[in-house]
């Protein structure tokens, strides 16, 4: 609705008679009854305000900041300046700027910050996650074309979520407590086809042992999903076109007609246009299907969005019972560096893969499959106290004598020979055991060291030490080979 506030009687009636010529609902009103049409704000489409001198101009168009503002005359083109006045509407009144300026009050009613979100929520969006531009408007293209019963063809990539797609036209549509029934054309052998679509009696082929009902009767009263349809057979697509013209089909090897009350959506991620140049799909069924097209992004085009879609699956995850895991920062920008050819999918199944490596555990970058690395990594290596380190090394050393070791077996490689039977016993006037271990260490290293050159990298594989831990042993005991 266009509110017309105008002391001006004869330019108010006028601008009314010109709207409603371009069937654009209006109405006069008055400073003492405008108040009872302006709620709620986003059932005015503009206000439209010229003179008067009973109200403060400035202060009437900020007190009312939801509502888009078009003023009538040159006298009050200062108040341009003011957020919501969208327009200046000068007299005699042109089609072209007048259409124009509603259009621009229009944008400005539904772009409003925070209303996106509120009737995101009104509507039920099912499983559609995200943020981004792109996103933001196929939501608005699905809430549009919900609210009808057109046809709708959905392009995009593998694994982009088509079907998400298409149950939400379904969820918000007037269908939407009527069935939703998928059917996958690339997955039917082209000779099960059109039994799978319209159902056969008994007897109508071999193997028909009683009658059948197809895709098409289950998903009377609601929408019917044919997903990858450029795999269709051509034959096929000559019945399709003759339901889609006629709204009846017939069981195979029946002959009683059948009401099709059905909203057809499809999906492909082929270029059907190519198609039909190649002769491969029927471009008169092509136009009966495009009536409506969303083209479904990539999740490289909306890659903003993966840190939402990584809650979204967590959360699934947890409610099928599943376990959870996090993502550092660092291992976030790494997903997001990421061209994803298998789209929102391979993100699923990658989630899945870290759930089962890292349950209940927070994943870096490093963590992830070497393919999903794009940052440069500075993976965290802990460093360890001195004792855990010595204590470690000496229950190898202890530990090694023991377990599946014979006496017809070689000698264990431990720098001691099994004859002599000091090793490891207490002698009766005591040690300095951290003088011993000490030696024992110097020992070992400088053997370590001798063996491989002083190369410090291969001692320190040998010994299982990491090599600035061994450097640090090295600088200690004073063991370079100078």
């Amino acid at each position: 609705m266009i509110l017309i506030l105008d002391e001006n009687q004869q330019r108010a009636h006028g601008l009314s008679a010109s709207l409603t010529f371009i069937n654009e609902s209006n109405k006069l009103v008055t400073s003492e009854n405008y108040s009872q049409f302006v709620q709620p704000t986003d059932c005015v489409t503009a206000f439209i305000l010229g003179a008067s001198m009973s109200i403060d101009h400035e202060s009437f168009i900020k007190e009312n900041p939801a509502i888009p503002f078009l003023l009538i005359g040159e006298t009050l083109k200062p108040l341009l300046a003011i957020a919501n006045v969208v327009g200046l509407i000068c007299e005699p009144f042109n089609y072209a700027v007048t259409t124009q300026l509603i259009h621009d009050c229009q944008e400005y009613q539904r772009l409003i910050p925070g209303k996106a979100r509120q009737d995101e929520d009104n509507r039920r969006f099912d499983g559609f996650v995200g943020e981004t531009q792109v996103v933001q408007q196929i939501r608005f293209l699905i809430s549009q074309v919900a609210k009808t019963d057109a046809n709708v063809l959905i392009l995009g990539e593998s694994g982009t979520g088509k079907e998400v797609v298409a149950r939400n036209v379904h969820l918000l549509s007037n269908r939407a407590d009527g069935p939703f029934v998928p059917v996958n054309c690339g997955a039917i052998p082209g000779e099960l086809l059109e039994s799978e679509l319209f159902g056969h009696e008994k007897g109508a082929f071999t193997g028909a042992i009683s009658a059948r009902k197809g895709r098409f009767e289950l998903a009377q009263g609601g929408t019917l999903f044919l997903d990858e349809i450029g795999d269709m057979p051509l034959q096929m697509q000559v019945k399709l076109l003759r339901v889609l013209q006629e709204r009846t089909y017939e069981r195979v090897g029946g002959t009683k007609p059948i009401n099709a009350d059905v909203r057809i959506i499809a999906a492909t991620h082929r270029n059907l246009e190519e198609m039909i140049e190649a002769g491969r799909f029927r471009e008169d069924l092509y136009y009966r299907l495009n009536v409506f097209p969303i083209e479904n992004p990539s999740l490289r085009d909306r890659k903003d969005d993966i840190p939402l879609l990584l809650k979204e699956m967590m959360k699934r995850n947890i409610a099928q019972g599943g376990a959870s895991a996090k993502f550092t920062e660092r291992a976030m920008l790494s997903l997001q560096e990421h061209d994803w050819p298998g789209n929102v999918r391979e993100l699923a199944n990658l989630v899945e893969r870290m759930v089962i490596m890292f349950p209940e555990k927070v994943v870096d970058a490093a963590d992830l499959p070497k393919k999903y690395q794009h940052v440069d990594l500075d993976a965290y290596i802990p460093e360890y106290p001195e004792e855990i380190l010595e204590r470690q090394a000496l229950n190898d050393i202890f530990s090694a004598g023991f377990g599946d070791y014979s006496s017809d077996d070689d000698e264990l490689d431990t720098g001691f020979s099994s004859t002599d039977s000091t090793f490891g016993l207490l002698p009766d006037e005591g040690i300095d055991l951290k003088e011993y271990l000490a030696d024992l260490e110097i020992n070992l290293i400088s053997q370590a060291l001798e063996r491989y050159d002083y190369v410090v990298a291969r001692a320190a594989e040998v010994l299982g030490v990491r090599r600035t831990t061994l450097v640090e042993k090295m600088k200690k005991y004073n063991l370079n080979k100078d």
